[in-house]
C-alpha cells in the first residue's frame, strides 16, 4: 500500500533522470559519429546549414537590437544617467551584450526558430516509420540525420553570436544618441573593457548552446509518438528542455570563467 504511492512519487524524478540519460548516451554517440569515417552526411549539413541561416537571420538582427535597446540600453542609460556618467554606457554595454545578451539571444531564436524545425521534422520522420525503414535498409539515422543537424546548428549559432555581438552594439549607439551624448565616450568605454577572453568565451559559449539545442530537439524528434499531437508535444518540450539546460550551461560556464579569469570582473 506504500509502495504504490510512493512509485508515483518518484516517477518525474525517474523520468527526468532516464532523459538525461538518454541524451546523454545520444550525445555520446552523435559525436563519436561525427568524428568516425566515413564523412557521408556533407550535402545533407549544407542543406541544414543554409536552411537554418536562411530561417533565422532576420529574427536573430530584429531580437539582437530590441533586446539591448530596449530593457538593458534605456534601463542603464537612465541609471547611468542618475550620477552623471552615461560615458560609462559602451563598457556596461560591452558586458551585458557580450558576455550575456549575445548568447542569450542566440539560444533563444535558435531554440525556438531552427530548434523547433529539426524536432518538427524529425518527428514527423518518426511517426510515419521513416527512421524504422532507414535502420532496415542498414543507414544509420544518427550518422545521416542527427550529425549534419548537430554540426550545422553548432557553427550557425556560432556565427550568429557575431550577428548579436554587432546589432546588440548597433543598440547601443542608439541609445546614446536617443540620449543627446556623443558616441565618442561610448567606444572609448567599450573597447577599454573589451578582451580576447570575452570574445572567445562569448563564441565558445554560444557554440556550446547550439550544441545542447541541437541535441534535445533531435533527442525529442526521434522520441516523439502519438501521431501529430505527439510531434506537437515533442516540439513544446524540446524548446523547454532547451532552454532550462542551457540556463544551467550558462551559470556553470560563466561562473567557470570568471574563476579562472578574475580580470574579467574589474571594470575598467
Amino acid at each position: 500500500m506504500i509502495s504504490a504511492p510512493a512509485s508515483r512519487l518518484f516517477l518525474p524524478l525517474r523520468n527526468i533522470m532516464e532523459t538525461l540519460g538518454a541524451i546523454a548516451v545520444l550525445t555520446s554517440r552523435t559525436v563519436v559519429s561525427a568524428l568516425r569515417p566515413p564523412y557521408a552526411y556533407g550535402a545533407e549539413f549544407a542543406q541544414q546549414f543554409l536552411f537554418t541561416m536562411r530561417l533565422a537571420w532576420l529574427p536573430m538582427i530584429v531580437a539582437s537590437i530590441a533586446f539591448t535597446y530596449g530593457p538593458a540600453g534605456i534601463q542603464a542609460a537612465n541609471f547611468l544617467n542618475l550620477f552623471g556618467s552615461l560615458d560609462r554606457l559602451g563598457g556596461a554595454f560591452l558586458l551585458l551584450v557580450v558576455r550575456e545578451f549575445a548568447p542569450v539571444v542566440c539560444s533563444i531564436v535558435m531554440a525556438g526558430v531552427a530548434g523547433t524545425a529539426i524536432t518538427a521534422d524529425l518527428g514527423a520522420r518518426k511517426i510515419r516509420e521513416e527512421l524504422d525503414a532507414l535502420m532496415v535498409l542498414g543507414v544509420d539515422p544518427i550518422k545521416n540525420l542527427v550529425v549534419p543537424r548537430f554540426l550545422a546548428l553548432m557553427i550557425a549559432t556560432g556565427l550568429f553570436n557575431i550577428y548579436a555581438v554587432i546589432f546588440g552594439t548597433f543598440g547601443g549607439m542608439l541609445v546614446t544618441l536617443t540620449n543627446g551624448q556623443p558616441l565618442g565616450p561610448f567606444w572609448a568605454t567599450y573597447f577599454n573593457n573589451a578582451t580576447t577572453t570575452e570574445l572567445w568565451g562569448s563564441l565558445l559559449k554560444t557554440v556550446c548552446f547550439g550544441a545542447i539545442i541541437a541535441i534535445v530537439c533531435c533527442y525529442k524528434g526521434l522520441t516523439a509518438k502519438g501521431g501529430a499531437a505527439g510531434v506537437g508535444r515533442a516540439v513544446n518540450q524540446a524548446v523547454v528542455i532547451a532552454f532550462m539546460a542551457d540556463g544551467v550551461f550558462n551559470y556553470v560556464f560563466t561562473q567557470t570563467l570568471l574563476a579562472t579569469h578574475p580580470e574579467m570582473s574589474v571594470v575598467r
